[in-house]
């Protein structure tokens, strides 16, 4: 085993497996940039399968008796609350929203904790969380799962550009954030005034501000307005196996300016918008900046943010040629862990030094208490406050009490595990991380649930 490829599978990685070091140490940077040649891989989909977000929009009962509500007149809005009574019983779609959510998030934990290509995982992670969708709207319970895996999976070796456009234009997001309600004034549908929904600037602000050019990226609340404006008519459409369609008479109409640039009318106007955004200098900037935090420091160093500024606007957001340079970047192999494991994060990587396998009958079982234990901790899965996501810095995370709850979890989980060998599972697991200090505390320890719980509980397994 060797440092460097520790610090692979610790940092870069989801926690290291049994034998994952030794593998990394042959060529850490190869072993990573190996696991990104293409897609994320998909979690294991339950028997029959996952729906598509197409599907799942349309089987939702609540969003059926919205589209009969826009249709407008006085027969459908009659037709929309009958049907509404008739599915009124909190047994019916409120309990398929949770179990698809669950069944989802089962697979997707399920998967980190086996996963051989972790570095790909974290990836996916970090962008999902970077372009979040919270099930804060109970109405996106349904539709996480497929957003992840449609939206962002298939491009982390992609481009940026390409990864924006799946993502504002799924399901999820036009759900999560209103755009799918928002109408243009003067568009067709503006003007009959039979919606009282009018336009929504959720979409176009949180583009702006936290998908691409950054709260400081040099645009106005008359830029909000406008793009806003461009993005009416992108909605949710329940015949499609995306879930995704364009009405013409929600867009509004006539030439819209955006930062100093001026766009026609329609669909091509709004694509070309989101094009510029997507390869703006202020994106780069923003998006090097956070993936320097994500993988260096809370505080990172600005040689490591102008590399990756730089690559981003070389290649016109290549996201594999945007995580080779953080691979390579020498001050992501300093061998100070600085980041502070947020709480799923944190019990993914003790499942990973378990050795659990996911199989059995229990797995399921098994996840459910995942979800509880990182709900305790103060972290769901798609279940951040606010669209700027979970937060990424250490102070976030390691508060006195959030400690705590992670020690007497880390005892329960020691508990279950009846012939682990805390000496073998931090060499496993922490490799040459592992302190004199902390290997000193394991051959202290009173019995072996105990020792694991030490290991669980020390820095070097809490930091990364």
């Amino acid at each position: 085993m060797s440092l460097e490829g520790a610090i692979a599978a610790h940092r870069f990685g989801l926690g290291a497996r049994p034998g994952e070091i030794a593998r990394a140490s042959a060529n850490p940077k190869t072993w990573l940039l190996d696991q990104i040649a293409g897609p994320a891989p998909q979690p294991e989909a339950p028997q029959g399968g996952f729906a598509t977000a197409g599907r799942l929009v349309s089987e939702d009962e609540e969003y059926k008796v919205e589209k009969l509500k826009n249709k407008g007149n006085k027969a459908a809005r009659k037709e929309a609350e009958a049907k509404g009574a008739a599915t009124a019983p909190k047994t019916g779609p409120a309990n398929i929203r949770k179990e698809t959510w669950f069944a989802e998030m089962g697979a997707r934990l399920a998967l980190g904790c086996t996963t051989d290509r972790p570095f790909a995982e974290r990836l996916v992670r970090f962008w999902s969380n970077h372009f979040t969708v919270s099930t804060s709207k109970k109405k996106i319970l349904m539709l996480v799962g497929s957003y992840e895996r449609e939206a962002i999976r298939p491009h982390i070796a992609g481009t940026f550009e390409d990864m924006l456009f799946a993502v504002c234009m799924h399901p999820a997001m036009q759900i999560y954030l209103d755009n799918w309600r928002s109408i243009g004034p003067d568009s067709q549908a503006g003007r009959q005034g039979n919606h009282k929904k009018g336009l929504n600037e959720n979409l176009g602000r949180e583009l702006m501000e936290l998908y691409t050019l950054g709260v400081n990226g040099g645009y106005t609340q008359a830029d909000v307005i406008a793009m806003a404006k461009l993005l009416t008519g992108w909605g949710v459409y329940d015949d499609k196996p995306d879930g995704f369609g364009f009405y013409a008479e929600r867009h509004e109409p006539g030439t819209i300016a955006l930062r100093g640039k001026t766009y026609p009318a329609g669909w091509d106007g709004s694509v070309a918008a989101i094009k510029d955004l997507a390869h703006d200098p202020a994106t780069a900037h923003h998006i090097a900046t956070k993936l320097a935090v994500h993988f260096v420091a809370d505080d990172p160093p600005m040689e490591s943010v102008a590399r990756l500024e730089k690559v981003f606007n070389d290649t016109g957001g290549d996201l594999h040629a945007l995580a080779e340079t953080v691979v390579k970047d020498p001050n992501a192999w300093h061998p100070q862990l600085r980041k502070f494991r947020p709480p799923v994060e944190y019990v993914t990587a003790a499942f990973r030094a378990a050795g659990w396998s996911g199989d059995g009958e229990r797995r399921d079982k098994q996840m459910h208490h995942f979800l509880g234990t990182v709900k305790m901790m103060g972290e769901v899965p798609f279940g951040a406050p606010s669209p700027k996501g979970w937060p990424d810095k250490t102070d976030d995370w390691a508060g006195s009490d959030a400690l705590l709850d992670r020690i007497e979890w880390a005892k329960q989980f020691a508990e279950g595990l009846s012939d682990a060998n805390a000496a073998r599972m931090a060499g496993d697991a922490l490799g040459p991380l592992l302190t004199a200090n902390t290997k000193a505390v394991l051959g202290k320890a009173g019995s072996k649930s105990e020792a694991v719980a030490l290991l669980l509980s020390s820095p070097e397994f809490q930091r990364r």
